[in-house]
């Protein structure tokens, strides 16, 4: 258990998960991250069997110091997100090289494949991660990840090996574990998050359909109003899963799937957290080189450590980067 603290104002869940991504935090964060923004180019990254993802690369600043950190965020977010921000802002400034990944079908990369994004597209996020690899193969790479992001952290770490991928840390924060409690947690949790979500899926699906306008039409999600609803129609006539039990287990850490891992990680969770409950924690393979931090309090992502909005999870990051 982590000796995180906030101030009382911020100890509530929502407050953590909401003031951490809008409004005066995400106005700050991109107002200090200004000089991390110009330094950076937009790359479309070839990441194998023809998809192509964009990708966000920063060179060292100063001179190059051999340390790669390549960032994955969460769903319906992208590599412009608040969190992703202010954390490699936060890396740039200690030296690293960034490199940035939108997961198919978000930031502005809906043109880019045209097939849709789902969660069990592990390989390509693989793919992603061994172009950077390529890219700066003198460089230790760390993979770091932030909700459905973490997720496929730590799924590429428990296969980095037979992916022929060469990554000396992990860090996970806030991972979806079991995706069943998670839509279970957004669907009877608080509304603000089933809303929130709904909304940017729907939002994206308009953006795919755009790009796309003879191949996709989603009017029938419409009339959807929980997300297990909208997901289950989606599955079965968007993916190749037969049904929403066998999707969701396609990326569940849960059961067997980290007993492979051999890559140091971290995963850092809070127990307040209204989107991932901490219970699976319970149900997954604890290998040696796997460490579990845990907060009482943080809600999803949000880790607001004062009033000034100072995030307490990247110092963490660059904490965990230092130690191994």
């Amino acid at each position: 258990m982590s000796r995180f603290r906030p101030p009382v104002i911020l100890r509530g869940p929502h407050a953590q998960s909401i003031v951490a991504r809008v409004g005066l935090r995400r106005a700050r964060v991109q107002s200090k991250a200004s000089a991390f923004l110009a330094a950076s180019e937009d790359v479309i990254a070839d990441v194998g069997q023809g998809v192509r993802l964009l990708v966000h690369h920063t060179p060292p600043r100063g001179d190059p110091n051999g340390r790669l950190a390549v960032l994955l965020h969460g769903w319906e977010g992208s590599a412009m997100a608040t969190y992703v921000l202010s954390v490699s802002d936060r890396l740039w400034r200690e030296g690293y090289r960034l490199v940035r990944i939108n997961l198919r079908d978000h930031g502005n990369s809906h043109h880019l494949n045209e097939e849709l994004f789902h969660s069990c597209r592990l390989d390509e996020v693989a793919g992603a991660v061994r172009w950077a690899q390529c890219e700066f193969p003198d460089d230790d790479m760390a993979l770091i990840g932030s909700s459905l992001g973490g997720n496929f952290a730590m799924r590429i770490a428990a296969s980095a090996s037979s992916a022929d991928l060469d990554i000396r840390r992990v860090i996970a924060i806030c991972p979806v574990l079991d995706p069943e409690e998670t839509m279970h947690a957004l669907d009877h949790g608080a509304w603000i998050y089933q809303l929130y979500f709904m909304r940017r899926w729907r939002l994206s699906l308009e953006r795919k359909k755009a790009a796309f306008p003879q191949r996709f039409d989603f009017r029938r999600l419409e009339r959807f109003t929980t997300l297990e609803d909208m997901t289950d129609f989606f599955v079965r006539h968007y993916t190749e899963y037969p049904d929403l039990a066998t999707y969701l287990r396609g990326y569940a850490l849960t059961g067997g799937r980290l007993e492979s891992l051999t890559v140091p990680s971290t995963i850092l969770l809070a127990e307040d957290d209204p989107v991932i409950p901490v219970s699976g924690l319970d149900r997954i393979a604890r290998p040696d080189c796997l460490r579990i931090e845990t907060t009482k309090r943080g809600g999803h992502c949000g880790f607001i450590s004062d009033l000034r909005l100072n995030s307490w999870s990247d110092q963490f990051v660059i904490r965990e980067l230092e130690c191994r």
